[in-house]
């Protein structure tokens, strides 16, 4: 049966979908922004710019270049993370022993500069970006139908989030990071060069920004404005998570995204908001967040 309790199963898998590939993206998103602040100290506020950027990149690419899905999965995370090392390198590292509240007012006004550029440049009206061919169609099940393109949206970022947090915490190379951040005189000491660590980092971080962008570009209208409309629910995500934790933001982003698509199913009214009250019970009950370390 279709229905039960009044339940329609259609409409309530429908929504858990949708809320499975929003959570896909917000894990994405809520990982670069939790690995450059827990491992940099980094408020990074020009992460949605850097995810608009990476679905303009693939965009272009493929109106003026020919360049496909497949390429520019590989190449526009590269082509992003690069600009975010030059952005470190030249804007962030002159004030990093300065408060964090500098590193966010100045990843703010870069974003907004980003954004009103390619809102001069494109307009605010969104574009389409196809779907690759391999990855069209469809898989009819029980209770739904699963495109084929969501659910390698799901598959991908659960592989890419699970593997970026297995590399930090069970790796030599992670051990290198964290160390970095704890402790960067010592490691200097050893004739680590913490500075490029640092900076490979941070581009690390909005790299993965870039590859949620070509990821996002074939569902979502690509539009200057992507960035900023999914940059507070992403930040509020990493705060319920815990700032700085690296599970916590791969658990939590899946997690409220699902929160939210059942939301839209049970009491569509709320499903706006729902994320941001989340937040605020986690504040009152645990302020360090669900899976953060308490002072």
């Amino acid at each position: 049966m279709a229905t039960f309790l009044g339940i329609n199963f259609f409409a309530l898998f429908g929504q858990l979908l949708i809320g499975l590939i929003n959570g896909s993206f917000y894990a994405l998103l809520s990982l670069g922004l939790a690995i450059i602040f827990g491992l940099l100290r980094i408020i990074n506020f020009a992460q949605g710019a850097m995810y608009m950027l990476g679905a303009f990149v693939a965009l272009l690419g493929f109106k003026y270049m020919g360049m496909n899905y497949w390429v520019a999965l590989l190449i526009v995370p590269i082509v992003v993370g690069v600009i975010g090392v030059l952005i470190q390198r030249f804007l962030i590292r002159p004030i990093a022993n300065e408060d964090h509240l500098y590193s966010l007012l100045l990843t703010f006004g870069l974003a907004l500069m980003i954004q009103g550029l390619f809102t001069h440049w494109f307009g605010s009206s969104g574009q389409s970006y196809p779907v690759p061919d391999a990855l069209k169609g469809g898989i009819r099940l029980p209770f739904m139908y699963l495109p084929n393109y969501r659910a390698w949206i799901i598959v991908v970022s659960v592989l890419v989030c699970f593997s970026t947090w297995w590399m930090i915490e069970k790796t030599k190379l992670g051990v290198y990071l964290r160390a970095g951040t704890e402790n960067p005189q010592l490691l200097q000491a050893f004739g680590i060069n913490v500075p490029l660590i640092v900076t490979l980092t941070f581009g690390f971080g909005v790299g993965l920004a870039g590859f949620a962008g070509v990821m996002a570009a074939p569902v979502y209208s690509v539009s200057p404005d992507m960035g900023s409309n999914i940059l507070i629910i992403v930040f509020a995500i990493v705060v319920i998570g815990g700032m700085g934790s690296i599970g916590g933001a791969i658990l939590t982003g899946l997690g409220m995204g699902v929160v939210e698509g059942l939301t839209k199913y049970f009491y569509p009214e709320a499903s706006a908001t729902v994320i941001f009250l989340v937040m605020v019970i986690v504040l009152l009950i645990k302020p360090s967040g669900l899976f953060g370390k308490n002072a």
